[in-house]
Protein backbone atom coordinates (compact mmCIF):
# COMPACT_ATOMS: atom_id res chain seq x y z
CA UNK A 1 0.00 0.00 0.00
CA UNK A 2 1.28 3.68 -1.21
CA UNK A 3 1.46 6.26 1.69
CA UNK A 4 3.44 9.19 2.38
CA UNK A 5 4.56 10.39 5.32
CA UNK A 6 4.70 14.37 6.35
CA UNK A 7 6.72 16.36 8.94
CA UNK A 8 4.31 18.60 10.88
CA UNK A 9 7.32 19.83 12.61
CA UNK A 10 10.94 18.64 12.95
CA UNK A 11 12.25 20.84 15.94
CA UNK A 12 12.41 20.21 19.75
CA UNK A 13 9.82 21.08 22.66
CA UNK A 14 10.73 24.81 22.74
CA UNK A 15 10.79 25.29 18.89
CA UNK A 16 12.94 26.94 16.68
CA UNK A 17 13.51 29.83 16.62
CA UNK A 18 13.77 29.91 20.34
CA UNK A 19 12.58 32.47 22.32
CA UNK A 20 15.08 34.83 23.39
CA UNK A 21 17.66 33.38 21.52
CA UNK A 22 19.49 35.39 18.87
CA UNK A 23 21.85 32.28 17.49
CA UNK A 24 22.66 31.86 14.27
CA UNK A 25 19.99 29.07 13.40
CA UNK A 26 17.37 31.21 15.47
CA UNK A 27 17.98 33.84 13.20
CA UNK A 28 18.26 31.46 10.28
CA UNK A 29 16.61 33.06 6.54
CA UNK A 30 16.56 29.10 5.83
CA UNK A 31 13.29 28.32 6.25
CA UNK A 32 14.24 24.57 7.31
CA UNK A 33 15.84 26.14 10.36
CA UNK A 34 12.13 26.76 11.30
CA UNK A 35 11.11 23.91 13.33
CA UNK A 36 7.47 23.22 15.21
CA UNK A 37 7.16 21.07 17.58
CA UNK A 38 7.69 17.41 16.33
CA UNK A 39 4.71 14.95 15.11
CA UNK A 40 4.39 13.33 11.40
CA UNK A 41 1.02 12.52 9.58
CA UNK A 42 0.56 9.23 7.47
CA UNK A 43 -1.25 9.54 4.53
CA UNK A 44 -2.86 6.37 2.54
CA UNK A 45 -5.81 5.23 0.73
CA UNK A 46 -8.13 2.64 2.18
CA UNK A 47 -10.36 1.83 -1.01
CA UNK A 48 -12.72 4.90 -2.02
CA UNK A 49 -11.28 6.49 1.46
CA UNK A 50 -8.22 9.32 2.25
CA UNK A 51 -6.85 8.10 5.70
CA UNK A 52 -4.74 10.47 8.32
CA UNK A 53 -3.13 8.80 11.13
CA UNK A 54 -1.24 11.52 13.28
CA UNK A 55 1.58 10.67 15.49
CA UNK A 56 1.06 13.01 18.51
CA UNK A 57 -0.61 16.56 18.36
CA UNK A 58 1.78 19.12 20.09
CA UNK A 59 0.95 22.61 20.86
CA UNK A 60 1.70 23.53 16.90
CA UNK A 61 -0.95 21.19 15.55
CA UNK A 62 -3.53 23.89 14.60
CA UNK A 63 -0.84 26.01 12.46
CA UNK A 64 0.51 22.71 10.84
CA UNK A 65 -2.85 21.48 10.27
CA UNK A 66 -3.52 24.27 8.44
CA UNK A 67 0.03 24.64 6.82
CA UNK A 68 -0.57 21.04 5.37
CA UNK A 69 -4.26 21.45 4.41
CA UNK A 70 -5.36 18.80 7.14
CA UNK A 71 -9.13 17.99 6.89
CA UNK A 72 -9.58 15.28 8.53
CA UNK A 73 -7.74 12.83 11.14
CA UNK A 74 -8.61 9.18 11.45
CA UNK A 75 -6.78 8.55 14.69
CA UNK A 76 -3.47 9.50 16.77
CA UNK A 77 -1.10 7.83 18.33
CA UNK A 78 0.59 9.09 21.22
CA UNK A 79 4.43 8.53 21.66
CA UNK A 80 4.40 9.59 25.46
CA UNK A 81 2.91 12.38 27.68
CA UNK A 82 5.13 15.37 27.34
CA UNK A 83 3.97 18.68 26.74
CA UNK A 84 5.10 18.95 22.96
CA UNK A 85 3.40 15.80 21.93
CA UNK A 86 -0.13 16.52 23.36
CA UNK A 87 -1.17 19.86 24.04
CA UNK A 88 -2.60 20.21 20.74
CA UNK A 89 -5.22 17.72 21.75
CA UNK A 90 -7.75 20.30 21.91
CA UNK A 91 -7.00 21.42 18.36
CA UNK A 92 -8.63 18.04 16.92
CA UNK A 93 -12.17 19.69 17.71
CA UNK A 94 -13.42 21.16 14.86
CA UNK A 95 -12.23 17.83 12.37
CA UNK A 96 -13.70 15.76 15.48
CA UNK A 97 -17.04 17.43 14.67
CA UNK A 98 -16.67 16.59 11.02
CA UNK A 99 -16.34 12.80 12.24
CA UNK A 100 -19.39 10.14 12.25
CA UNK A 101 -17.74 8.68 15.04
CA UNK A 102 -15.28 9.81 17.89
CA UNK A 103 -11.51 10.15 16.82
CA UNK A 104 -9.45 7.21 18.44
CA UNK A 105 -6.59 8.07 20.48
CA UNK A 106 -4.17 5.58 21.11
CA UNK A 107 -1.78 5.72 24.10
CA UNK A 108 -0.07 3.83 26.67
CA UNK A 109 -1.58 3.74 30.29
CA UNK A 110 0.92 6.20 31.42
CA UNK A 111 -0.01 8.61 28.60
CA UNK A 112 -3.60 7.71 28.78
CA UNK A 113 -3.84 9.15 32.84
CA UNK A 114 -2.01 12.49 31.69
CA UNK A 115 -4.35 12.79 29.38
CA UNK A 116 -7.57 12.41 31.38
CA UNK A 117 -5.89 14.88 34.06
CA UNK A 118 -4.66 17.41 31.35
CA UNK A 119 -7.50 17.87 29.45
CA UNK A 120 -10.47 16.82 32.30
CA UNK A 121 -13.29 18.90 30.70
CA UNK A 122 -12.36 16.37 27.38
CA UNK A 123 -13.15 13.41 28.79
CA UNK A 124 -15.12 13.87 31.84
CA UNK A 125 -18.48 11.90 31.47
CA UNK A 126 -20.09 15.08 33.32
CA UNK A 127 -19.50 17.83 31.03
CA UNK A 128 -21.98 17.48 29.19
CA UNK A 129 -20.80 20.53 26.84
CA UNK A 130 -21.75 19.59 23.13
CA UNK A 131 -18.63 21.24 21.69
CA UNK A 132 -15.86 19.61 23.49
CA UNK A 133 -13.79 17.52 21.06
CA UNK A 134 -15.25 14.21 20.37
CA UNK A 135 -12.47 11.65 21.17
CA UNK A 136 -12.06 8.48 22.21
CA UNK A 137 -8.98 7.18 24.52
CA UNK A 138 -8.33 3.46 23.47
CA UNK A 139 -5.32 1.14 25.03
CA UNK A 140 -2.08 0.85 23.11
CA UNK A 141 -1.36 -2.52 21.90
CA UNK A 142 1.86 -4.06 20.70
CA UNK A 143 -0.19 -4.11 17.38
CA UNK A 144 -2.47 -1.12 15.97
CA UNK A 145 -4.39 -2.15 12.85
CA UNK A 146 -5.48 0.87 11.18
CA UNK A 147 -7.68 1.05 7.83
CA UNK A 148 -5.23 -2.05 6.52
CA UNK A 149 -1.88 -0.74 8.06
CA UNK A 150 -0.04 -2.28 10.82
CA UNK A 151 1.52 -0.01 13.25
CA UNK A 152 3.99 -1.70 15.69
CA UNK A 153 5.14 -0.13 18.97
CA UNK A 154 8.88 0.31 19.48
CA UNK A 155 9.74 0.36 22.94
CA UNK A 156 12.23 3.34 23.75
CA UNK A 157 14.19 4.84 26.61
CA UNK A 158 13.82 8.82 26.60
CA UNK A 159 16.41 9.05 29.81
CA UNK A 160 14.52 7.44 32.68
CA UNK A 161 11.42 7.18 30.56
CA UNK A 162 9.75 4.91 29.42
CA UNK A 163 8.37 6.30 25.15
CA UNK A 164 7.21 4.30 22.18
CA UNK A 165 8.12 4.78 18.61
CA UNK A 166 6.32 3.20 15.95
CA UNK A 167 7.00 0.77 12.77
CA UNK A 168 4.80 0.77 9.79
CA UNK A 169 5.52 -0.44 6.99
CA UNK A 170 9.19 0.31 5.59
CA UNK A 171 9.43 2.72 8.15
CA UNK A 172 10.05 3.97 11.44
CA UNK A 173 9.68 7.07 13.48
CA UNK A 174 11.47 7.06 16.94
CA UNK A 175 11.58 10.31 18.56
CA UNK A 176 11.87 11.64 22.19
CA UNK A 177 13.98 8.93 22.84
CA UNK A 178 18.04 8.49 24.35
CA UNK A 179 18.65 4.98 23.94
CA UNK A 180 16.99 1.91 21.91
CA UNK A 181 16.22 -1.46 24.27
CA UNK A 182 17.82 -4.26 22.40
CA UNK A 183 15.08 -6.08 22.21
CA UNK A 184 13.67 -3.16 19.96
CA UNK A 185 15.98 -3.87 17.19
CA UNK A 186 14.44 -6.94 15.92
CA UNK A 187 11.33 -4.40 15.19
CA UNK A 188 13.65 -2.72 13.07
CA UNK A 189 15.01 -4.78 10.29
CA UNK A 190 14.86 -4.32 6.81
CA UNK A 191 14.04 -0.60 6.95
CA UNK A 192 13.55 1.93 3.76
CA UNK A 193 13.06 4.51 5.81
CA UNK A 194 14.29 5.12 9.88
CA UNK A 195 13.17 8.80 11.42
CA UNK A 196 14.92 9.21 14.79
CA UNK A 197 15.63 11.60 17.90
CA UNK A 198 19.19 13.50 16.97
CA UNK A 199 18.69 16.48 19.07
CA UNK A 200 22.29 18.64 19.11
CA UNK A 201 26.17 18.07 18.69
CA UNK A 202 26.49 17.28 22.66
CA UNK A 203 25.15 14.49 25.15
CA UNK A 204 22.17 15.34 26.32
CA UNK A 205 20.63 13.20 29.59
CA UNK A 206 16.98 12.53 27.57
CA UNK A 207 17.73 12.55 23.89
CA UNK A 208 20.22 10.88 21.49
CA UNK A 209 22.62 13.29 20.25
CA UNK A 210 24.39 13.32 16.55
CA UNK A 211 27.02 11.02 16.83
CA UNK A 212 24.77 8.32 18.95
CA UNK A 213 22.08 8.79 16.02
CA UNK A 214 24.53 7.86 13.56
CA UNK A 215 25.79 5.10 15.27
CA UNK A 216 21.98 3.74 15.60
CA UNK A 217 21.97 4.59 11.74
CA UNK A 218 24.41 1.91 11.19
CA UNK A 219 23.37 -1.01 13.56
CA UNK A 220 20.08 -0.62 12.49
CA UNK A 221 21.19 -0.28 8.41
CA UNK A 222 18.12 1.27 7.13
CA UNK A 223 18.31 2.56 3.29
CA UNK A 224 17.49 5.83 4.55
CA UNK A 225 17.20 7.72 7.76
CA UNK A 226 16.26 11.75 8.55
CA UNK A 227 16.84 13.31 11.89
CA UNK A 228 14.53 14.73 13.86
CA UNK A 229 13.54 16.52 17.29
CA UNK A 230 16.23 18.96 16.18
CA UNK A 231 17.64 22.00 18.49
CA UNK A 232 18.95 25.11 17.51
CA UNK A 233 22.13 23.93 18.11
CA UNK A 234 21.98 22.50 13.81
CA UNK A 235 22.05 24.42 11.29
CA UNK A 236 20.19 22.48 8.71
CA UNK A 237 22.32 23.04 5.33
CA UNK A 238 25.67 22.93 7.45
CA UNK A 239 24.47 19.93 8.97
CA UNK A 240 23.28 18.41 6.08
CA UNK A 241 26.88 18.28 4.42
CA UNK A 242 28.41 16.55 7.14
CA UNK A 243 26.48 13.75 7.09
CA UNK A 244 26.80 10.47 4.47
CA UNK A 245 24.54 10.27 2.09
CA UNK A 246 21.92 8.01 2.84
CA UNK A 247 21.10 9.87 5.91
CA UNK A 248 19.56 13.53 6.10
CA UNK A 249 17.95 16.29 7.94
CA UNK A 250 14.47 16.38 8.40
CA UNK A 251 12.47 19.92 7.85
CA UNK A 252 8.80 21.10 8.67
CA UNK A 253 6.63 20.16 5.42
CA UNK A 254 9.21 17.40 4.26
CA UNK A 255 6.96 14.81 2.45
CA UNK A 256 8.96 10.91 1.95
CA UNK A 257 6.52 8.05 0.27
CA UNK A 258 6.86 4.99 1.80
CA UNK A 259 5.09 1.06 1.31
CA UNK A 260 2.46 0.38 4.17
Amino acid sequence: MQAEIVFLGSGTSMGVPTLGCSCPVCTSSDPRDSRLRPSISVLFRDGDSERCILIDSGPDFRQQAIREGLRHIDAVLYTHAHADHILGLDDLRPLSFQSSGKIPLYADQTTTDVLRHVFEYTFSESNLYPYKARVELRALEAHTHLFGADFVAVPLLHGPLETVGFRFGNAAYLTDMSDIPEASFSLLQNLDLLILDALRRTPHPSHSNLETSLKFVEKIRPKSAYFTHIAHDLGHAETENELPSHVHMAYDGLRIPIEL
